[in-house]
């Protein structure tokens, strides 16, 4: 049991390291990560880098291929309207499921997390910026007894962290970010929940077309 404990602990930690190193450009879109390379640099076997490889191909942020192995994946239109169409379509669900049971002490912490995103906006923390743009996400959310939904919504806020870094290298993009979470917590306060809701599908929306315009000028 110990040494099953010890492999599930490494593996995910071996996970998330690789995962934040995808995720800050270290290991840039389009590289090869080859397993015995990484199993040196991290000091481990091929065993927990591939699980961790087979992880991140689910989560979208690499692509298995034939003869090479793990490519971090691109930046895709096709990603963009799949992650964000699905959000759009589940988050509002889930909100106006779990907003009207939301206790003082959730929204405390939704105030405590939105503190969080301000100052690593404001601090240039980009490595913070999704994680906690995901967190405040599922508070919202949290109440709402949908288990599933909530998993499937948890993998694409996940998978959606990477594109959260790019759509936030504007000012104009974090100052709105910020403005929509406060209002929608403000709205959720005040009991509008039917505004939030359409709100936080607006929120989906415009991130998905601010990553677009970065995607077209990229190209």
């Amino acid at each position: 049991m110990a040494s099953t404990l010890k492999h599930r602990t490494l593996s995910g930690a071996l996970l998330e390291e690789i995962r934040q190193a995808i995720l800050s450009g270290r290991y840039p879109a389009g590289s090869q990560l080859r397993q015995d390379a990484l199993a040196e640099t991290y000091g481990v076997s091929r065993i927990p880098i591939r699980e961790a490889l087979f992880q991140l191909e689910a989560e979208g942020l690499v692509r298995i291929v034939p003869q090479k192995g793990a490519i971090v994946s691109e930046l895709s239109q096709a990603e963009i309207d799949d992650v964000f169409e699905l959000r759009a379509l589940l988050e509002p669900r889930l909100y106006r499921r779990s907003a009207p049971l939301l206790s003082k002490a959730d929204f405390d912490q939704l105030e405590q997390i939105q503190a969080s995103y301000v100052r690593a906006i404001k601090g240039g923390e980009i490595n913070r910026y999704g994680q906690l743009n995901a967190q405040l996400h599922v508070a919202l959310y949290q109440r709402a007894n949908m288990p599933r939904t909530q998993q499937i919504v948890a993998s694409l806020l996940q998978t959606s962290d990477r594109y959260t870094r790019v759509q936030l290298s504007s000012i104009d993009a974090m100052n709105r970010a910020m403005d929509e979470h406060a209002e929608l917590i403000r709205l959720s306060r005040a009991g509008d929940f039917e505004m939030a809701a359409k709100l936080l599908e607006a929120h989906i929306v415009t991130v998905r077309t601010d990553l677009l315009a970065v995607l077209k000028r990229q190209n």
